[in-house]
C-alpha cells in the first residue's frame, strides 16, 4: 500500500478532522484538501507530484479556453466552433502523450528495436526505463472526460480549486473508480455538511474492502495463485484450474475491496463516488459482465470512444470493428504488454461473437435451445470461463508463462498440495457469494445504521481486530496500483 496501515489511519483522522473544521470554509478547505491529497500522492514518490501538477494545470488551462471559445459561439463570432474543438484536441493529445512517454514508450522501444533487428536495421530509439507514476492511467482519464465534456457543452469550466481537488482527490487518485466532473463539481459546489453523513454506510464500505483486500485477495495469492502461476509445471491440471478461479475471486475481491474503501472514505467527506462494481461473476453474457465489472472504465471506454468512433449505428461490420479497438484499447489501458491486448482481444471477439449470435437469432426467431433455467446456467458457465481464459493471459508475466499455465490444465502429474480444503472453500464461497440477494446487505447495513455509536464503534473495532488475524503476515500492494 502507499501507507503502512497506521499511518494511512492516522494520516486519514488528520483530514477527517481538518474537513470537518473547514469544510463551510471553502476558502481554507480546497487548499487544505489538495495539500492533503499531493502529501498523500507524495509519499510514494514526491517526484511525480509535479507531473500530477502539470496535469491539473494543463487540462484547466485547456478547459479554460475551450469553456472560453464556446462562450464565445454565443456571440455569433465565427469559427469559435472550431476553436473549442482544437483546443480540446490539443488537450486530449497532450494528455495522452504524457501517458505514452511514462506508460508505452519503452514497450514501443523494444518491440521496433526487435522489428527492426529482423531486417538488419539498428534501432536508435532509447529505453528510458521510468517508473511507472502511480495513478496515471485514472487522473489521466478524469482529466480527458473533463475536456471532452467541456467541448461537448456537458459540463461546465470548473474553478481552478476545484479542478485541482477534483483531479487529486486523494481517495480515488490512484486506483479509481473514474469519477467524472460532471458528478464531482456539484458536490464540491454544494458544500455538505461533514457532521451529517452516512456514516454507518462508509464505515460498512471500509470494512467490508478491508476483508476482501486483507483477508479474501491476500490469502488466495499467498495460499495459490502466486505459487501455481510462478511453476504452473509444477502443479496437477486441477490445482491449476483451482489458481485460474482462485485468481478470479482475487483480482475481484483486491480491486472492489480498493473501490469499496475509497467510496467510503469519500462518503465520510461527503462526497459520493459512483459505483464499479455489481457482482460481475453473476453475469449471464460477456456485455453484462462489463456492465457490472469496473462500471466506470466501460462507461468512460463507451462515452469517449465507443460512440464516437459509431458505436451500432454504422452497420454490423463497423459495429464488430469498434468492438474489437475498445477492447484492445482497454487492454492496453491496463498495462503495455502483449499479454493485455490479448486479454483485450479476448473480450473483444467474444463480445462481437456474442452480438452476432443474439442478432441471427433475433432475426430468424428461433426458440431457445435448452429449456428455461438451464439455458442461463449454460450461459453462466460459458461467460465465466471466458472471463477467466482471459485472467490467464492478465495474470501471467509474458505470453510464455501464459501458455504454460494453460498447457499445465492438462498436467495429470503428482498433486503439489494447493488445493487445501480452506483454499477450495473460499474459492467457491467467495464465487457463491455473488449470487446473495441485496436485500440481504441492505439488511445488515440498516442494522448496522439503527446502532448507537458505541455499538457501532465496537462493531468496527471488533472488525478490525478480526480482520487482522484473519489476514496473513504482510499484505501486497494494491494490483490496480500498477495500472
Amino acid at each position: 500500500m502507499l501507507f503502512p496501515t497506521f499511518v494511512f489511519g492516522a494520516f486519514f483522522v488528520v483530514v477527517f478532522v481538518v474537513n470537518w473544521l473547514t469544510r463551510p470554509h471553502p476558502a481554507v478547505w480546497r487548499p487544505l484538501m489538495l495539500a492533503a491529497s499531493v502529501v498523500f500522492y507524495g509519499w510514494w514518490s514526491w517526484r511525480f507530484v509535479f507531473l500530477l501538477l502539470a496535469t491539473i494545470v494543463i487540462n484547466w488551462v485547456v478547459g479554460h479556453y475551450a469553456a472560453a471559445s464556446l462562450r464565445a459561439s454565443d456571440t455569433a463570432i465565427p469559427r469559435v466552433g472550431t476553436t473549442a474543438r482544437w483546443w480540446v484536441g490539443l488537450g486530449v493529445a497532450a494528455n495522452l502523450t504524457i501517458l505514452g512517454v511514462f506508460k508505452y514508450w519503452d514497450f514501443f522501444a523494444v518491440e521496433m528495436s526487435n522489428l527492426l533487428e529482423r531486417f538488419g536495421i539498428s534501432n536508435a530509439l532509447p529505453v528510458l526505463e521510468y517508473t511507472l507514476p502511480v495513478g496515471i492511467s485514472f487522473y489521466t482519464f478524469q482529466a480527458m472526460s473533463y475536456i471532452i465534456d467541456i467541448g461537448r457543452g456537458n459540463v461546465r469550466e470548473m474553478a481552478p480549486l476545484d479542478f485541482a481537488v477534483y483531479l487529486s482527490f486523494f481517495p480515488q487518485l490512484v486506483a479509481g473508480p473514474i469519477v467524472r466532473a460532471s458528478e464531482m463539481a456539484p458536490q464540491l459546489a454544494a458544500r455538505p455538511d461533514p457532521r451529517h453523513v452516512p456514516a454507518a454506510e462508509a464505515f460498512g464500505l471500509i470494512l467490508n474492502g478491508l476483508f476482501k483486500k486483507v483477508v479474501i485477495s491476500s490469502f488466495l495469492a499467498s495460499e495459490i495463485v502466486d505459487g501455481v502461476f510462478a511453476d504452473p509445471g509444477s502443479h496437477s491440471g486441477p490445482e491449476v484450474a483451482l489458481a485460474v478461479y482462485a485468481y478470479a475471486v482475487q483480482i475481484y475481491a483486491d480491486f472492489s475491496g480498493y473501490t469499496d474503501i475509497a467510496i467510503g472514505v469519500a462518503l465520510l467527506l461527503g462526497f459520493r463516488f459512483p459505483q464499479n462494481f455489481d457482482n460481475p461473476y453473476r453475469a449471464l453474457t460477456l456485455q453484462d459482465f462489463w456492465r457490472r465489472w469496473h462500471m466506470t472504465l466501460s462507461r468512460w471506454l463507451r462515452d469517449y470512444l465507443y460512440v464516437p468512433l459509431g458505436g451500432n449505428r454504422k452497420g454490423r461490420a463497423n459495429t464488430y470493428r469498434n468492438l474489437m479497438i475498445v477492447m484492445l484499447l482497454g487492454g492496453l489501458w491496463h498495462g503495455s504488454t502483449w499479454n493485455f491486448v490479448i486479454w483485450g482481444g479476448i473480450h473483444g471477439v467474444v463480445l462481437a461473437v456474442e452480438r452476432l449470435v443474439r442478432e441471427q437469432r433475433e432475426r430468424s426467431g428461433a426458440p431457445p435451445i435448452l429449456p428455461p433455467g438451464w439455458g442461463e446456467v449454460v450461459r453462466w458457465l460459458v461467460t465465466f470461463h471466458v472471463v477467466c481464459l482471459a485472467w490467464v493471459f492478465f495474470r501471467s508475466e509474458s505470453l510464455s508463462a501464459a501458455v504454460e499455465m494453460l498447457g499445465a490444465l492438462a498436467n495429470f502429474g503428482s498433486y503439489a498440495g494447493t488445493a487445501t480444503p480452506l483454499v477450495i472453500a473460499v474459492t467457491f464461497g467467495a464465487l457463491a457469494f455473488q449470487f446473495m440477494p441485496a436485500d440481504w446487505f441492505e439488511g445488515l447495513r440498516d442494522g448496522f445504521a439503527g446502532l448507537g455509536w458505541v455499538a457501532q464503534g465496537a462493531v468496527v473495532g471488533v472488525s478490525l481486530v478480526a480482520i487482522d488475524v484473519l489476514g496473513p503476515t504482510g499484505v501486497a500492494p494494491f494490483i490496480y496500483f500498477q495500472f
